[in-house]
């Protein structure tokens, strides 16, 4: 059977960001999603040939490089110009910055989505949103950047209800669903309730949004 052009090129994205994301938890030596599949469970060593001889202390500038790469990589390894983008935006607004780029960050659509837990992954959650499986407020949605405001809701299109990934991420008892999302699964909703503050966000490692302000700010 001759497999449709398009379903080839989902399928090599979808390694593409398999790959990117083992990759982040072997470079970081930690289990950014907390998921029983990272290869960081039986291999402790960074990526590359001499990865189990790299001992050397990294500069601050590392240190905060490496907070920023983690971040970034957790909410789906979103581009440079959107995290950049979104960074600005928190210290624009008044407030701890480290607090309100967090806050954010889970503001997103693609977030919300994921935090809900329609599907098992945040690659799965972009992926879900750019293919129109969802609607905000009852209107259509299928940008991932999208913010999320306090009060809006978020739904699963009825038919989509149905897919295989939703039904067995619903299942899942893998993570929970944080408490500023009120999400009911039976009609595939999910009520953002307020911005979170970084001890409220479920992060399988430890974040550290104050060094991704210390890296933009130097």
């Amino acid at each position: 059977m001759r497999v449709p052009p398009e379903r080839i090129e989902e399928e090599a994205t979808m390694s593409r960001r398999q790959n990117a994301k083992y990759k982040l938890d072997r470079r970081v030596g930690e289990n950014v999603w907390g998921r029983p599949k990272s290869p960081i469970n039986t291999r402790q060593t960074r990526p590359g040939q001499h990865g189990a001889r790299r001992s050397n202390k990294p500069s601050d500038f590392g240190i905060q490089l490496m907070a920023k790469q983690k971040l970034k990589g957790f909410y789906g390894d979103i581009t440079e110009k959107q995290f950049r983008k979104t960074y600005e935006e928190a210290e624009r607004r008044v407030g701890n910055t480290a607090e309100l780029l967090v806050g954010l960050l889970e503001s997103r659509l693609d977030t919300v989505v994921y935090r809900s837990k329609f599907v098992p992954t945040i690659f799965a959650a972009r992926q879900f949103v750019n293919h129109g499986h969802v609607t905000l407020n009852g209107k259509k949605a299928n940008i991932a950047s999208m913010t999320v405001k306090p009060g809006d809701v978020v739904q699963v299109k009825d038919k989509s209800r149905n897919m295989a990934l939703v039904i067995e991420a619903m299942g899942s008892g893998e993570r929970e669903v944080p408490e500023y999302v009120e999400v009911d699964h039976k009609a595939g909703t999910a009520k953002f309730v307020r911005m979170p503050a970084l001890s409220d966000i479920p992060y399988a490692a430890r974040m550290e949004p104050n060094l991704v302000v210390e890296y933009y700010s130097s």
